[in-house]
This record gives structure tokens, C-alpha cells and sequence, in this order.
């Protein structure tokens, strides 16, 4: 059908009058939930009743009131049967009464799922899936509705959306956006995936693994509010520049309140202001530190040896608990293994029951009064204090890296003398509270804060780019999730920690997850095919065996420019001509490099941003921190010294290349490392 067509014209003028009714419908909707607020806070309930009333519905308003503006439905489905049905298919239910059939159907509704699996050989009972065609950045004008397709799935009819083709390749300027209406099959199928499921998606450069994974999320939420909420829901990111890339896609999807953070915030105990050797980062990401770290913290535990029997004061009586009882409960707690501090009440707990059982021998059972006199008797407390000591996690770490002697008992058998010696604080501080810590450094006060005590759990936990987690960075998203699920997405080729895994089955055994369910998502839907060909070259030179990618587009621009001795002018001619395109680009530099690229684009007059400034039309973005984003036009600078700016520096190239979603200039003055 064309725009010319009469038939599409009236069709196109009666959906445009129903987005006005569904515009109409959504402010009565935020005005009904700002009403409820006000009713609420007057409404006469318990404290706690009223509380969690209060928060439900600011909830339910604040989210209405967040939702960015834009098109309010993008599909809809005819169903066969007897009596025509139609459901309009968007991002939430809009309806004008509670009561009311829906507007507009949630994207995550069951119903809605057979708008993504629905097929000529398997309609699932739709007669017709529609797709509407929006006016590129509309905000929901009813009049930016310029276009729609039908599949006329009961008469057999299969064909490639020209609609979805579109968006997925429509330039990006800004942040990430959802995919709610491009949602493949097989990204249908994570994302639908059981709460009780974890799920671990190995997906190739522009595969929507990063967006499966937070659809995923709004999915969760949506299905199982109460069950999520209560445990928490936590996305982490590798930095915050792709925290930001990804901030809005969860609120045009309608979920607010969702905590997005990056492992280093979760666990920043202390603040980083200290640097570590390659060495001596790598042994503490290593698996074994976790041994180490329980050693040192149970080397503080005694036996119970050299301290003698108990005495504690009752009135003008004593009561005695021999050594050799005393032993035995130390003995018998540490056999147990609990959380450090759950083992130190536990010693408390038995010594006054000790007492307790002598008591009620004597004279009956004492009341609960004298029992709590009992536990809090000085006598008491300095023997748990000697036996079973407080501790804080910084100073058994500082103690491990002050005192040879001390990492040499907990490192026994584990680690060599040079992993010792690396470990080691060249120029110990005084003591741990002036500890210039490092990054690796909080992982491993977070593992020695777990053994004390574990931390708060969350229902679920989506973790991007997990292939650049250290065993030890596993261990604490574990603890994290230990009475929950998690989604895991990466690439083991995109890889470039010293510690990046080599294999998902060893991340997901750190992660505590041994059993979660691999699967491989290999047809690229932003990436150009001419570029998942390059970089499918260096994917033959990486340590890692993953499926080569392959692209469902043949558009594409991949470009080579030789610097002949002036590579900033060549770098500049370079984003002049991705200039002239449609678009966002990104140059992307080895760190070292970044500096002088600016000055050189700055000096031709080209107006340029950072990797977190998500407006800017030019970026120049370290080479360390691209991971994750996407540019519609890359400029690569200089491949050969982004490989040699570290040990895994072609898995960075990989990443590099594999950020170009329109197309990819590579500007060398040296030879190329493909």
C-alpha cells in the first residue's frame, strides 16, 4: 500500500483518531493516580498499612509522570474466531476504566506474545499482526503516524518488515532505546524466560543482548511484582558511561525504581586511592584469594586454649564453665561454618546455656531476664571477645599485606613466593584505617565482609559484559544473588580484563550458578555485515571459541584511509566525511592517544563530546571505555596501537570495529593488525 492508496489514507485517519483516544485515555490515567495519592495519605489505615499504601500508589504516579513521551502503540493484532477482535500492542495498558477493555495491551501481557512468535506456519490464532510506522523521534503526535504493514498470517503471508528494518537501523544520537517493538523470537524467548530460570546469553556484537537483558527486567517486573520487589531487582553495568547509555530504557518501557549500579559501587567500602601492579591485580582477582582471605579471618578464632575455665558472677555465687566445655563449643561452632559474626553469638549463645542448664539444676529455670543478665555479664563477653574476636574486613586485608608472616600462614600451599611478594605493601601504612585501597582491594574486602556476614540479597540480578568479570567479581555478585536468579550477557570476545573468561561454564560456577542454561544469539541486527566480516577475521585470532557472527543487513560502509605521516589530519577527513552522513559518530582512540585527537578536531574546528555526553554528535572515546556503546559511524584510530596498549588489545580492537552500526572508517599509519 502507498500513501496514495484511499484505503491506507482512511486506515491510517482511523488509527490516528485511536492514538487520540489513547492519548486522551493516559492523562486521565496520570490524573487518577495523582487523585489515589491524595486519597491515600487521608485515608484512615495502620501505620505500616498506610505506609506501604503510600508507596504503591507515589509509585504507580511517579512512574506515569516519567514516562517519556513518544507513540503509545506500535503494533496490533486481528484475531481469527467469530467475533473480530483487535488489540492494540504498546509499551503499557492504557485504558480509560479499570474495568474497561484496554486501549492499548502491554507489550508483556501473555496475550501480546503472539505479536513476536506468530508466523504463517504458526498463527496462534491472529488473522492479522499489524506494525505502525512512526515519523522518526515523534513524541506521540497523533499526526507522526505516517505508515503500517499487514501480515495476513491466515492466509499464509510471510514477509521481511520493512517497518522493523527500519528502526533497527535508524541512526542513533543519545541514549540507548528500547526494542519493544523489534523484539525478534528468539530474544522473545529469553526475555519471557522463568523468574526461577538464570540464563546466561553469549551474544555477538549487535545482537540486542544488552537490551534482551533489560527487557527481560521490565518483563520480570511486570509478571512477578510482588515476588521482584520484595527481593530487589539490581542491573549491573561495567562503568557508569554505559549506565547512562542505558538509563532510559527502562523508563520508556514504564519501570522506574530499578537500581542500576556498577559492581564497584555495590561493593565500595572504602574509596579507591590506590593503583595496583598487573601482578598483583590478577592474584587478588584469582579464585584461590577466596581461601586465603577465610584463612586469615579464622586464624583470629582460638581453640579456646591458654584461656582457662569461666567464672561469671551471679549475686554472691559464681558460675563455672570448665575449659574443656568451653573447647568443645568453639570446636563444635567452627565445624559448622557460619557467617563469622553468626558463629561468634553462637559461642555467646551456648557458654549461657552452659550456665543456664547449671541454673535450673540449682534452683529451677531462671526467667528471661536473668537469661539476658547472663549474656551481657562482662565475664561472658570478654571470653567471646578472646576466643572468637570482633573484626572489621579492612583489618584482616591490611593485616594479610602488612605482615609477611601473616599472608605466608593464610597463603600456604596456595600461592607462590612471587604472588606473595606481589601482594605485599611496599610501604605499609600505619594501620588500615590510613590504606590508600585499591579497586581489586574492595573486591577483597567484600569477600572477607560475606564470610562475616552476608550481605542483602536481591530477587534477581541482570549482569552486563560478565565476560570481563575476575572469579573473584563472580564471588560477590554470588552472594548477591544467592536465594535469586540472574541473567548473564557478554561476549567472550570482547574479553580484555587479564582475568576475562575464557569460558562461560567457569563464570557461572564463580557465580554460583553452575547449571544456568548458554545461549548463543549470533544474527546481528545493528551491525553491518561488511563490518561483522572484519571482525569476524580478528574473532579467529582470539583465545575463544564462540560462533562467528553474521548479519541480517547488507548495508554498510567499511572504509580504509592510509595516514601517509599525518595521522591527525587524517583522522579529521575522516569525521568531516561521517559528518556528511546521517548520524552519530564515534572516534575511538588507544587512551594514550585520546588527548591528541581532540586537540586535532578541536584546532579543524570540529565540536567534539566524551563517552558520557550522550547528546553530542562527535565523540571521542577512549579505546578502554567504548564496550557497550554504539556510533552510527566509527572512526577507528590507529589498530595497531590500540593492540599493543595491553595484554588482550586485539579482543579490545574487536570491540573497537564491532561498535559501528552504519558504518566503520579505519585511519592507520601503520600496518593493520587483521
Amino acid at each position: 500500500m502507498t500513501t496514495t492508496d484511499p484505503a491506507l489514507r482512511h486506515t491510517l485517519i482511523r488509527e490516528r483518531v485511536h492514538h487520540d483516544r489513547c492519548r486522551t485515555a493516559l492523562a486521565g490515567m496520570v490524573d487518577g493516580a495523582d487523585e489515589q495519592v491524595v486519597i491515600g495519605e487521608n485515608a484512615s489505615a495502620s501505620g505500616a498499612d498506610a505506609e506501604v499504601l503510600g508507596y504503591q500508589l507515589r509509585s504507580k504516579a511517579k512512574a506515569l509522570h516519567e514516562l517519556p513521551e513518544g507513540p503509545l502503540f506500535f503494533g496490533r493484532l486481528d484475531f481469527s474466531g467469530g467475533e473480530h477482535q483487535a488489540l492494540h500492542i504498546g509499551r503499557l495498558r492504557i485504558s480509560e476504566h479499570p474495568a474497561e477493555p484496554p486501549l492499548v495491551v502491554d507489550w508483556r501481557a501473555p496475550v501480546s506474545r503472539a505479536f513476536y512468535q506468530a508466523s504463517a506456519r504458526d498463527p496462534q490464532g491472529v488473522a492479522v499482526r499489524r506494525r505502525f510506522g512512526w515519523a522518526p523521534g515523534s513524541r506521540g503526535e497523533s499526526g507522526d503516524l505516517t505508515g503500517l504493514e499487514d501480515e495476513h498470517l491466515d492466509q499464509g503471508e510471510s514477509r521481511a518488515s520493512e517497518i522493523v528494518a527500519r528502526e533497527i537501523e535508524r541512526p542513533r544520537v543519545g541514549p540507548m532505546r528500547d526494542i519493544a517493538a523489534t523484539i525478534q523470537p528468539e530474544q522473545d524467548d529469553l526475555v519471557r524466560g522463568d523468574l526461577a530460570v538464570s540464563v546466561c546469553v553469549q551474544g555477538a556484537p549487535g545482537t540486542g543482548k544488552t537490551a534482551v537483558g533489560l527487557h527481560r527486567a521490565a518483563y520480570l517486573l511486570y509478571t512477578h511484582p510482588q515476588r521482584i520487589r520484595r527481593g530487589g531487582l539490581l542491573i549491573l553495568g561495567p562503568n557508569p558511561t554505559f549506565l547512562s547509555y542505558i538509563s532510559e530504557v527502562l523508563p520508556a518501557l514504564g519501570e522506574t525504581g530499578v537500581r542500576q549500579s556498577t559492581l564497584r559501587d555495590e561493593i565500595g567500602r572504602q574509596p579507591v586511592r590506590g593503583v595496583d601492579g598487573e601482578r598483583a591485580a590478577v592474584v587478588k582477582h584469582d579464585a584461590r584469594m577466596a581461601q586465603v582471605l577465610r584463612r586469615a579471618l579464622y586464624a583470629r578464632v582460638r581453640g579456646g586454649e591458654g584461656v582457662g575455665p569461666l567464672a561469671v558472677p551471679d549475686g554472691s555465687y559464681r558460675w563455672r564453665v570448665s575449659e574443656g566445655e568451653l573447647r568443645r563449643i568453639v570446636a563444635g561452632v567452627r565445624a559448622e561454618e557460619p557467617p563469622y559474626a553468626v558463629g561468634r553469638e553462637r559461642v555467646r549463645t551456648r557458654v549461657v546455656r552452659l550456665i543456664q542448664e547449671q541454673a535450673e539444676r540449682r534452683s529451677g529455670p531462671p526467667g528471661a531476664a536473668w537469661l539476658q543478665k547472663i549474656s551481657r555479664a562482662r565475664a561472658v563477653g570478654a571470653y567471646v571477645d578472646a576466643v572468637w574476636p570482633r573484626v572489621r574486613p579492612e583489618e584482616v586485608v591490611a593485616q594479610l599485606f602488612m605482615e609477611q608472616g601473616v599472608l605466608e600462614a593464610a597463603a600456604d600451599g596456595l600461592l607462590d613466593g612471587g604472588e606473595q611478594r606481589a601482594l605485599l605493601w611496599a610501604k605499609p601504612p600505619r594501620s588500615w584505617k590510613s590504606a590508600r585501597w585499591s579497586a581489586a582491594d574492595l573486591v577483597l574486602l567484600d569477600e572477607v565482609a560475606g564470610l562475616i556476614e552476608h550481605p542483602k540479597g536481591y530477587g534477581h540480578v541482570v549482569v552486563d559484559e560478565a565476560q570481563d568479570l575476575s572469579p573473584m567479581e563472580c564471588r560477590a555478585i554470588a552472594r548477591r544473588a544467592a536465594f535469586g536468579s540472574v541473567t548473564v550477557l557478554g561476549d567472550l570476545a570482547q574479553g580484555t580484563t587479564p582475568w576475562a573468561a575464557r569460558s562461560w561454564r567457569t563464570v557461572l560456577g564463580h557465580l554460583g550458578k553452575p547449571d544456568a542454561v548458554v545461549v548463543p544469539l549470533t544474527i546481528g541486527f545493528r551491525v553491518p555485515g561488511v563490518v561483522l566480516e572484519l571482525a569476524n577475521r580478528l574473532l579467529e585470532r582470539v583465545d575463544v571459541e564462540v560462533p562467528a557472527a553474521r548479519s541480517l543487513r547488507g548495508d554498510g560502509e567499511l572504509r580504509f584511509r592510509e595516514a601517509d605521516g599525518d595521522l591527525p589530519g587524517a583522522v579529521v577527513g575522516a569525521v568531516r566525511d561521517a559528518l556528511g552522513r546521517e548520524g552519530s559518530v564515534g572516534v575511538v582512540a588507544a587512551d594514550a592517544d585520546v588527548a591528541r585527537v581532540r586537540e586535532a578536531l578541536g584546532a579543524a574546528g570540529i565540536e567534539t563530546g566524551g563517552a558520557d555526553e550522550m547528546g553530542a554528535r562527535v565523540a571521542v572515546v577512549p579505546a578502554s571505555v567504548v564496550k557497550g556503546l554504539e556510533y552510527d559511524h566509527v572512526v577507528a584510530v590507529e589498530p595497531a596501537a590500540i593492540v599493543e596498549a595491553e595484554r588482550r588489545g586485539l579482543h579490545r580492537l574487536y570491540v573497537v570495529v564491532t561498535r559501528a552500526v552504519a558504518g566503520l572508517e579505519v585511519v592507520h599509519g601503520r600496518p593493520l593488525p587483521f
